[in-house]
């Protein structure tokens, strides 16, 4: 895996044909990536790569996050494309894991981003090409997702027999819950963290948007 000084560097170049005159520190790096300079040195120490910030800077420069992670020019994705996934990211939606937060609309503003096969398959084992990236708000699924963090959702998974957090359209908001059904058909939105207690839905007051299926932890 690249690491994250060799990022920077790629960076720079980047940011360097926006800049007139003089050199590109990592300040600016840190600048642009929306990082304080003391965390993005830190980062940089321990090769902790600030995975959302980047595909931020991706999506935001037009930029291959192949290009950036494995040098690979964008020729090489067009003509073996089948082997990338195209993932819509909703930067400013959040699925709450407390007391509510955005509707899920798939009309909603949103960014795409190219990820490789194998980043995908480590992080959630499975092949589905329906996935889709959003924010996790709050802390009531910790420890098993962190307040910040990145979710992929799979949208062809949506049978809450089968265990597993999923994505959650209410008339309340979109929540990220473990979903149990109930013998009186009553739905319960249950949180990991046990410092909140489960949430009680009629059936018909809750969509189930897909399958969380992996994550990345903001930094």
């Amino acid at each position: 895996m690249v690491e994250f000084g060799e990022i920077i560097e790629k960076l720079k170049d980047v940011i360097s044909t926006k800049k007139i005159g003089g050199k590109v520190f990592d300040k600016d790096v840190a600048m642009e990536l929306g990082i304080p300079q003391a965390s993005f040195a830190t980062m940089k120490k321990r090769n902790s790569i600030p995975y959302e910030e980047l595909m931020q800077f991706c999506a935001r420069k037009k930029l291959s996050i192949n290009w950036l992670f494995f040098d690979q020019p964008v020729e090489m994705l067009i003509e073996e494309t089948n082997k990338f996934f195209q993932i819509r990211y909703f930067a400013d939606l959040r699925a709450s894991a407390g007391g509510g937060a955005d509707v899920f609309d798939s009309d909603e503003n949103y960014e795409m981003i190219t990820i490789d096969e194998k980043i995908i398959q480590t992080m959630t084992g499975l092949g589905s090409k329906r996935l889709e990236a959003i924010n996790v708000n709050g802390e009531s699924m910790e420890p098993t997702l962190q307040d910040g963090s990145i979710i992929f959702v799979d949208r062809d998974q949506t049978d809450i027999n089968k265990s597993g957090i999923f994505i959650a359209a209410t008339t309340g908001g979109l929540f990220v819950k473990r979903i149990r059904q109930r013998a009186d058909g009553m739905v319960e939105l249950i949180s990991d963290n046990q410092s909140y207690s489960p949430e009680v839905m009629a059936p018909e007051e809750v969509t189930i948007v897909g399958k969380v299926v992996g994550n990345i932890e903001r930094l």
